[in-house]
């Protein structure tokens, strides 16, 4: 279960973007969130990875 949000960063010349999902814990089953900045092509992977 992905929980996609996204904000947009620019340092410089360089154009990020902060990527949130929700994941399931296999341990406790409570949800927990993962971030990430990363490049804005890349954004569909990381919410699509599990």
């Amino acid at each position: 279960m992905a929980k996609k949000s996204v904000a947009s960063l620019q340092t410089g010349s360089k154009r990020l973007t902060k990527a949130i999902k929700m994941v399931k814990s296999p341990k406790t089953g409570a949800y927990m969130f993962v971030e990430s900045i990363i490049n804005p092509d890349k954004v569909n992977d990381f919410i699509n990875k599990k």
